[in-house]
């Protein structure tokens, strides 16, 4: 079942804006009629998610490579989980179950998640929208180093490799708008 993968950290120790924005795009995406996927975490902002679509009612798929199921790291309430091996292999999975997929803030795991998803895009490997949710103003540093990498030439943003989401609505709004118009 594909939905809308949702990169983002699985710390505790953020700020509560995180937390509200995480549950909210939950909620969001549970009220569109699709599952929110996410890396199965059950801490930090991943767990936000899954708690945030249960709640309105959907349905949370979560992808986690086996070593994290023995160490305990797995969401208990999950509607679906899929272990993987290696954790290249959650990444292929999260990636093949999305029809977008969403950054919320996070930490080096999700900054490598999202540029792997900018770079399938612009690759023609992964037609589905890559929205930069930027909460807080957390990702200013990176928007700005794209933004570069764009005007010195080093990137063509030819067919909006990835977009900028102020809110969880716009978010999931740009990635059913892109995928209508495919």
């Amino acid at each position: 079942m594909q939905g809308i993968t949702v990169y983002c950290s699985s710390s505790d120790t953020i700020a509560p804006v995180y937390f509200d924005a995480a549950r909210d795009l939950g909620a969001e995406i549970a009220r569109r009629g699709l599952p929110a996927i996410t890396g199965a975490g059950k801490m930090g902002l991943m767990a936000a998610v899954t708690d945030g679509a249960l709640e309105a009612g959907g349905k949370a798929i979560g992808v986690i490579p086996r070593f994290m199921v023995d160490a305990g790291r797995n969401h208990p309430r999950l509607t679906e989980t899929i272990i993987t091996d290696t954790m290249q292999a959650r990444k292929a999975t999260l990636a093949n179950l999305a029809i977008g997929v969403i950054a919320l803030p996070g930490g080096v795991g999700t900054l490598d998640e999202v540029a792997e998803m900018i770079t399938r895009r612009k690759l023609g490997l992964y037609q589905g929208a890559v929205v930069i949710l930027n909460i807080n103003g957390y990702y200013d540093g990176l928007i700005s180093w794209l933004d570069q990498s764009v005007a010195e030439g080093f990137t063509d943003k030819e067919g909006a490799p990835w977009m900028v989401a102020a809110s969880p609505r716009e978010a999931v709004d740009i990635v059913l708008g892109h995928t209508l118009k495919q």
